[in-house]
């Protein structure tokens, strides 16, 4: 495969790339730059974080699950390629000099790319840009400090003059959802990689051989969101950053929790189809997704169907997907906003989801007219809670009615035990949510950035 990109304001070309080679590994191999570290080698630690450019514009993405015809392209700057001419420094970079952020130098280069970023951006949400970054030394105040300093300083020339390469057709990149249709009905047993923040671990870590690739970054028509006024229209290469801010002023809860889903790098490559179409019991855009009633549109060739998304997980690792189908869009009717996405596990930011809890209830004079209900963590599968549904439509909304719904939880659920929680706690958890719900909608502070001292 034969890609072409820009590094460091230089283009390069590679005439014959490996589909399964990491830009981590051949930055530090084949290139010598090694300012860009391995440290996880899962993208949690953001140690080999880089910045890429296209015409949708910067992104902060893990280098380590990066695989190169996903750059094809593209424009990429290390941590070497940070300052300009001459050696001239960055703000970033003069800014954490300045102000003493600068630690034992190995997690030092991905902060650097992650504040260059968000410096590019205009972003100035620094717990959020930096949270997918680790630092082993504990300096997180001086590096906060430092991209404060450096917010208002212009953007380089020598940045804002990165611009995307004119790529080839290459025979695994189509460009268009038609093009993917007809590649992948003919190659059913191919690997589609979207975002590969979860294929890239069967790689690094399974060191899985992935014999044949189909990648899908050049399908900019499935990267499209739709809101009208009935309905919203996600395309499955959205990526989870965009769905935030789509779904921020319709669904606030919703985009909350995304804004907890791993981390800047992550969610910037991870997309809603990928998401949905792994069918991870522990994915957390799934059971909102079903409490706002979305359906699912698959396409395989030039046939298209649609059914409901709680439908399409079928069992632990089997979803309704046939040989050649994928994911081509999600969709949800508009109403009134009254969701609520609860996520639960042992660190705040940048963490897997013990339980995830969706609640989306319809009260009218008093009365449930209608509940959507779905968890993620309970089952082999995201499931909705449909006793508990059913307990709580045509009663009162009161606190009594919620209480005795708790008990239907036991016929909804038969949770596990792993090392994320036991199924007591889940279970506890889960009929808790529920009583938060209720809190919630009652207007009583429950989110913990709300309630803390």
């Amino acid at each position: 495969m034969a890609l072409t990109f820009r590094l460091n304001g230089e283009e390069v070309r590679i005439p014959d790339a490996d589909p399964s080679a990491t830009l981590l590994d051949w930055l530090r191999e084949e290139k010598g730059l090694t300012g860009t570290k391995e440290g996880c080698n899962e993208g949690d630690c953001g140690a080999c974080t880089v910045m890429v450019t296209d015409e949708r514009g910067a992104k902060a993405l893990n280098a380590c699950i990066l695989f190169l015809p996903q750059l094809n392209g593209k424009s990429v700057r290390t941590v070497e390629g940070a300052a300009g001419p001459g050696g001239t420094l960055h703000p970033v970079q003069q800014a954490m000099v300045d102000h003493h952020g600068s630690q034992c130098g190995f997690c030092t280069p991905g902060f650097i790319m992650s504040m260059v970023t968000a410096h590019t951006n205009g972003a100035t949400d620094f717990d959020d840009q930096l949270a997918g970054n680790l630092c082993r030394c504990t300096g997180y105040a001086p590096i906060i400090r430092a991209a404060q300093a450096a917010a208002d300083a212009p953007v380089p020339d020598w940045i804002s003059g990165d611009s995307p390469v004119a790529p080839g057709p290459l025979p695994l990149i189509p460009q268009s959802a038609d093009e993917l249709a007809e590649l992948y009905a003919a190659n059913p047993d191919a690997t589609l990689i979207a975002g590969a923040t979860d294929v890239g671990l069967w790689v690094t870590k399974q060191l899985r051989h992935l014999p044949q690739m189909i990648f899908l970054d050049g399908c900019t028509d499935l990267k499209d969101i739709e809101v009208t006024d009935s309905t919203v229209r996600i395309g499955a290469m959205a990526d989870l950053n965009r769905l935030r801010m789509a779904v921020e002023p319709l669904h606030p809860s919703f985009a909350g929790m995304l804004r907890r889903f791993a981390s800047q790098q992550v969610r910037a490559a991870a997309t809603v189809g990928g998401n949905i179409a792994n069918g991870s019991p522990i994915g957390d855009t799934p059971p909102a997704l079903i409490a706002l009633d979305a359906t699912l549109h698959l396409r395989k060739g030039n046939s298209r169907r649609e059914l409901p998304l709680e439908d399409f997980f079928l069992d632990y690792g089997k979803q309704d997907r046939q040989p050649g189908e994928f994911v081509e869009a999600v969709s949800f009717p508009r109403h009134p906003d009254t969701l609520k996405v609860y996520k639960l596990s042992k660190r705040f930011d940048q963490d897997i989801s013990a339980v995830l809890g969706a609640f989306n209830v319809t009260v009218v004079d008093g009365t449930v007219t209608a509940a959507r209900i779905a968890f993620g963590g309970m089952a082999g599968i995201p499931k909705r809670a449909a006793h508990v549904e059913a307990a709580l439509t045509g009663r009162p909304w009161t606190r009594a009615t919620v209480s005795a719904a708790c008990a239907a939880f036991e016929r909804d659920f038969t949770p596990m035990d792993d090392m994320r929680a036991s199924a007591e706690y889940r279970m506890v958890t889960a009929k808790n949510l529920l009583l938060r719900y209720f809190d919630e909608l009652n207007g009583t502070p429950v989110s913990v950035l709300e309630v803390r001292s």
